[in-house]
């Protein structure tokens, strides 16, 4: 019984190792597909969101209190400097005015009394003709009536002005909003706002950097000469903005927090068409004419925020099957190499490499996925885009 299970072993154990001659050796390449890097000159534009903004723009506050009896403009329009557009009920400030000026005139009539007496009793004190506490009253009763003067005059300017506060004018040319009050809303001082209105033409269009990007702004702020298209803008419909603009201000600091900092550019809106608090897009033009490397996207890999690609390798390696004499000890074989690169501008399917790579070695567009540091490729089957990095027939 014995001697038969060892012999059924023995078979089994035959079988089995006549099986595996029969497979054939694991093929350990990886098909990828090659692409010579080539030194290409590309036309781009850097892109950030952007939000218009109007270079000037101010609250309306009534100065004096009191109901609104006029509204003389056509709300969401443009507006010229010094277009009446309210007026709060005047008839108490009138009526103050009037008042002051009637106090005014009193102490004038008053002052011209005092300087007659006081004429009289300095001629008369000339001649010892009069009391010296007389003519002393009438000199200080003199000075009384021209300080009442002025004060009733300070009056009169301050009821004046009060009275002017009761029409409120544009202080600008640009455009007005909503109204906030309607015909009789009672107003307080300093409190209610009664509109808003704001520079138009030009419009000012405010986008973030990152503080690493400031010494190229720098030098296109002082540039003295750019091209025209240097700067452009998406509207929110993804149509482009007909004019250019220009850089008018950078930011006095860097946000500490975020290590960012505002850019403001400049543009004519003689249509109107961009408004105040517009969401854009703002396009600013290469200025680097010279040629640049240039490989499909797909051909990068990011880990941890860092980004590589596999470049193929001719090397040299034993052959197993030569003998330790044989000329032909060696094999070249093609392996991938991971390289870090430092990535530039995506354009389209494709992206600029900064550094890492030279023009003429050839990376990895197929196949990435299931590479590794120094692991075999061939190309000698060719794989889709699509292909997922598997090889096909």
């Amino acid at each position: 019984m014995n001697k038969a299970i060892l012999t059924t072993v023995f078979a089994s154990s035959l079988l089995l190792a006549a099986c595996a001659k029969k497979q054939p050796p694991a093929n350990t390449e990886v098909p990828v597909n090659l692409l010579k890097v080539t030194k290409k000159t590309v036309l781009y534009y850097d892109k950030y969101p952007a939000t218009t903004a109007a270079l000037s723009q101010v609250s309306l506050l009534p100065q004096v209190q009191g109901a609104v009896t006029g509204i003389f403009f056509t709300e969401g329009t443009h507006v010229k400097k010094g277009q009446k557009l309210y007026t709060i009920d005047e008839r108490l400030y009138k009526d103050a005015y009037d008042a002051a000026v009637a106090n005014l005139q009193v102490s004038q009539g008053t002052l011209v009394q005092s300087q007659q007496d006081a004429d009289r009793y300095d001629y008369l004190n000339k001649y010892n003709a009069v009391a010296k506490q007389l003519y002393d009253h009438a000199v200080i009763t003199l000075q009384n009536a021209k300080n009442s003067v002025k004060s009733s005059e300070q009056a009169v300017k301050s009821a004046k002005t009060n009275l002017s506060y009761s029409t409120i004018y544009a202080p600008f040319d640009g455009t007005i909003g909503l109204s906030q009050v309607k015909l009789g809303n009672v107003v307080t001082v300093g409190t209610t706002v009664l509109n808003t209105i704001s520079t138009d033409n030009p419009m000012a269009v405010d986008f973030v950097i990152n503080e690493k990007q400031l010494p190229k702004f720098e030098k296109l702020q002082f540039a003295k000469k750019t091209i025209d298209s240097l700067f452009t803008i998406l509207l929110p419909d993804g149509s482009l903005y007909p004019a250019t603009g220009k850089m008018s201000v950078i930011d006095r600091a860097v946000d500490s927090q975020t290590g960012s900092i505002t850019i403001r550019l400049v543009f004519s809106n003689p249509k109107g068409v961009l408004r105040t608090g517009m969401s854009c897009v703002v396009k600013v033009h290469n200025q680097d004419t010279e040629p640049q490397l240039v490989i499909p996207s797909k051909a990068v890999v990011e880990q941890m925020g860092e980004y590589f690609v596999y470049v193929a390798k001719d090397t040299l390696v034993n052959n197993p099957k030569a003998g330790a004499d044989s000329a032909k000890n060696q094999l070249k074989q093609l392996r991938a190499s991971e390289k870090k690169v430092q990535v530039g501008q995506t354009i389209g399917a494709n992206v600029v490499i900064k550094s890492g790579i030279d023009e003429g070695e050839r990376v990895v567009v197929d196949g990435v996925q299931t590479l590794h540091d120094n692991v075999q490729i061939t190309t000698a089957n060719k794989i889709g885009p699509s292909a997922g990095g598997k090889g096909g027939k």
